[in-house]
């Protein structure tokens, strides 16, 4: 599904995928299983926030596929309008924050263009979560892209591998108000670099892809 969601583009909000019944079954299931492989468990956490209104819909799919597994979840959403959130209070939770699509590609924008590039809006987020009294554990997506795709003398990436695992990285987060400066762990369910052209089509792709079909 994911693979025919992007079909080559560089950037979707995968809505064909987040809004169809079985597709936001399976996403919240892979979402929890990443965190598991990343070594997270479900007493980890006891919210997901929505970064994005891409996200909305995986964060409704989390909360469901935690259920069946016997955690409690609560929910919240960033406050596109105001700094703030919507949603139950998280002050003194372990709160995950989510996104459909988490790229490092510097054109990339989504519907509250935040990207992990320099990463000023995920930042601000992670700025305003804190100030509700929240700790964030890590940053989450359904696809992310990690890798660093641009010349040597450019900006160096905001992000650092963590024991040689693809799918897991620390962000730098710096905060707008006091420019307090952290790492926060970033797990990514699927690498955005399986659905490229020459790499999506190939039987590595299809295999990694197969339990989103």
């Amino acid at each position: 599904m994911l693979a025919v969601e992007i079909n080559g583009r560089p950037f979707t909000e995968l809505a064909g995928v987040t809004f169809h019944h079985r597709g936001a079954e399976l996403a919240g299931q892979v979402l929890l299983d990443a965190l598991q492989e990343a070594g997270y468990s479900a007493a980890d956490f006891d919210a997901v926030g929505a970064l994005t209104a891409a996200a909305v819909p995986l964060v409704d799919a989390v909360l469901h596929a935690a259920t069946q597994r016997g955690q409690k979840l609560n929910a919240f959403v960033m406050d596109f309008v105001y700094p703030s959130i919507k949603g139950p209070s998280i002050a003194g939770k372990r709160v995950l924050l989510l996104d459909a699509w988490l790229s490092e590609k510097s054109y990339v924008q989504t519907s509250s263009l935040v990207t992990l590039r320099n990463g000023n809006e995920l930042s601000l987020d992670c700025g305003i979560v804190s100030r509700q009294g929240a700790s964030i554990v890590a940053v989450i997506s359904l696809v992310g892209g990690i890798g660093i795709r641009e010349s040597s003398d450019s900006v160096s990436s905001p992000s650092q591998q963590l024991a040689e695992d693809p799918l897991r990285t620390a962000i730098k987060i710096v905060d707008p108000i006091d420019a307090h400066e952290q790492m926060i762990p970033f797990v990514c369910a699927f690498d955005e670099s399986l659905f490229e052209p020459d790499v999506g089509e190939s039987q590595s792709a299809d295999n990694d892809c197969e339990q989103m079909r």
